[in-house]
C-alpha cells in the first residue's frame, strides 16, 4: 500500500472551496427571501391588463376626448345665443340723437338745430340678446362627418391598443414560463455539477484521481451556481414586468400555460387581417383625407342663416330698460375673394389624400408580409422545438455514460465537464425553442388580429 505525505496546501485548498460553496449555496445558507409573487393564469393576466393598464386608459380618454370633438363640431349647426352689455358715452351728433331714440327718451327740445349740430355728453347703456341659427353652412357639415370618423379611428385605435397590450402580456407570461424552466434546468445543472464534484472528490480520496480533477469540478460548480443565481434574478425581473403591465406595485408570476392555439391555414389569417382595428383606423383617416379636399372646396359657397335681436337702452344704468326693441333678419355671407387662400387649401389636400392612399396602401402590404412572416415562423419554430427535445435526450444519455465512464477511470475529468457543457446548453436551446414556439403563434394571432378570439377573451 502507498503512503501518500499530507500536504498542507491541498488541504487549505480545499477548506476555502468549501467556505465558497457553503456561502454560494443556496440549499446551506439562505437569504432573506422576498415577497411571494402573486400567482395568476394566463388568461387572468390578460384580463386584469385590459383593465388596468395604464396605456390603455390613457387611450380610453383619448376616445372620450373625440367623442367630444363630435360635440364641437355639431355645435356650429346649432342656435347660438348671446348676451351683450355696451355702454357708450359720444357727443357724436348721429349717435347722441339715435341713442336718446333708442331710449325713447326724445323730446320736442332735441331737435333745437343747436343742439342737434353740437349735443351734450349722451351716456348709453345697451342691452342686446341676439340668436343667430345657420341654415346651411357646408365646412359644418362636412366638419361634423369627419369628426365622426375620427372618433371611429380612435376607437380602432383603441382595440388595436388591446390587442397590444394584451400581446405584451403574453409575452411577458411566456418569458416567466421560459424563465422558469431555465431555472429548472439550471438548478439541476448544479445538482449534477455537485454529482461531478463528488466523484472527483472520491476518486481523488481514493488515489485513483488527481487533486486538479477536484479544483476543476468545483470551479464548474460555482460556475452553475452563479448562473442559477442569473437565472433566479431574470424569472424575477420577468415577474416584475408584468407587474407593470398589469398596473400591480408587486411581481405576478403565471401559475399555468394557457390551452394550446389552434393553426389555421394561411389565408385564414390573411383574410382576418383584413379587418384589423389599426388598418380600419388607417382606412378612416385616408376618407377623412379625401373628404378635406371638399371641405376646402366647401370655402367657396355662401353661409346662410337668420337670426333675431332684442335690445333694450337706458341712459344711467346697466340692463335698464328705458327703451326697448327687436329685429329680426335673414343673411348670407359669401367670401368672394380672399387672396386665393382657398386654392392653396385645395391643392394642399389633395397631395395629403394622396400621401394617405399610399400610407394605407403600404400599411396593407406590409401586414400581408409579416403575417406570410409570422406563418413561418410558427412552422419553423415547432420543427426547431421538436429538434432540440431530441438533442436533449441524447445529450442527457451521452452525459450519463461519460460520467459513468469517468468513475471507472476510463474517462477524463475534461470529457465528463465538457459533455455537462454541452448538456446545460441542450437544456437552455430547449426552452429557448420552446417558448420561441409559443412567441411564434401568438406573433401569428397578433399580426391577424385574431389575438383575442385565440384565447376567448371578449372585450
Amino acid at each position: 500500500m502507498r503512503l501518500r505525505r499530507p500536504n498542507i496546501v491541498p488541504l487549505l485548498g480545499g477548506a476555502l472551496m468549501f467556505f465558497t460553496l457553503v456561502q454560494l449555496d443556496p440549499g446551506v445558507v439562505r437569504a432573506q427571501d422576498a415577497p411571494a409573487p402573486r400567482s395568476l393564469n394566463i388568461i387572468e393576466a390578460v384580463r386584469l391588463a385590459l383593465e388596468n393598464n395604464h396605456e390603455i386608459r390613457a387611450h380610453t380618454n383619448a376616445v372620450l376626448a373625440q367623442k367630444e370633438d363630435v360635440g364641437v363640431a355639431r355645435s356650429y349647426l346649432l342656435p347660438k345665443l348671446t348676451l351683450e352689455e355696451r355702454y357708450s358715452l359720444t357727443t357724436n351728433p348721429s349717435y347722441a340723437f339715435f341713442s336718446k331714440l333708442n331710449q325713447e327718451s326724445i323730446t320736442v327740445q332735441d331737435f333745437n338745430p343747436d343742439l342737434l349740430n353740437d349735443p351734450d355728453r349722451t351716456d348709453d347703456f345697451q342691452t342686446a340678446i341676439t340668436v343667430e341659427q345657420p341654415l346651411f353652412v357646408k365646412k359644418a357639415y362636412l366638419g361634423l362627418g369627419m369628426a365622426r370618423r375620427e372618433k371611429q379611428a380612435r376607437q380602432a385605435e383603441l382595440d388595436r391598443k388591446r390587442e397590444e397590450i394584451a400581446y405584451q402580456v403574453l409575452k411577458a407570461s411566456y418569458s416567466i414560463m421560459s424563465a422558469r424552466e431555465y431555472v429548472r434546468a439550471v438548478r439541476q445543472g448544479v445538482d449534477e455539477a455537485r454529482e461531478n464534484a463528488r466523484v472527483a472528490k472520491l476518486r481523488y480520496d481514493s488515489g485513483l484521481g488527481q487533486y486538479a480533477d477536484t479544483l476543476r469540478a468545483n470551479t464548474a460548480l460555482t460556475q452553475a451556481m452563479q448562473r442559477s443565481n442569473i437565472a433566479e434574478k431574470n424569472l424575477a425581473l420577468a415577474q416584475q414586468y408584468l407587474g407593470l403591465l398589469l398596473a400591480e406595485p408587486d411581481r405576478i408570476d403565471i401559475s399555468d400555460a394557457a390551452a394550446p392555439l389552434p393553426m389555421h391555414a394561411l389565408d385564414y389569417y390573411q383574410q382576418a387581417a383584413r379587418s384589423r382595428s389599426d388598418l380600419n383606423a388607417a382606412a378612416l383617416r385616408s376618407e377623412n383625407a379625401r373628404q378635406n379636399i371638399r371641405l376646402a372646396e366647401a370655402g367657396y359657397w355662401p353661409y346662410l342663416g337668420v337670426g333675431g335681436t332684442y335690445q333694450f337702452n337706458d341712459h344711467e344704468k346697466p340692463f335698464g330698460g328705458e327703451g326697448e326693441s327687436w329685429q329680426v333678419a335673414a343673411f348670407m355671407r359669401w367670401d368672394l375673394f380672399d387672396g386665393t387662400k382657398r386654392e392653396y387649401e385645395r391643392s394642399k389636400a389633395r397631395y395629403l389624400s394622396a400621401q394617405a392612399n399610399e400610407s394605407l396602401s403600404a400599411f396593407q402590404k406590409g401586414i400581408d408580409y409579416r403575417i406570410i412572416e409570422a406563418f413561418a415562423n410558427v412552422q419553423e419554430a415547432k420543427a426547431n422545438s421538436a429538434l432540440a427535445r431530441q438533442a436533449l435526450e441524447t445529450a442527457e444519455e451521452g452525459t450519463r455514460l461519460v460520467r459513468l465512464r469517468y468513475s471507472n477511470g476510463l474517462a477524463s475529468l475534461a470529457d465528463l465537464l465538457s459533455a455537462q457543457a454541452a448538456l446545460e446548453e441542450v437544456r437552455a436551446a430547449l426552452v429557448e425553442r420552446e417558448n420561441a414556439a409559443r412567441m411564434a403563434q401568438v406573433t401569428l394571432g397578433y399580426e391577424s388580429g385574431t389575438l383575442l378570439s385565440d384565447f376567448d377573451i371578449q372585450d
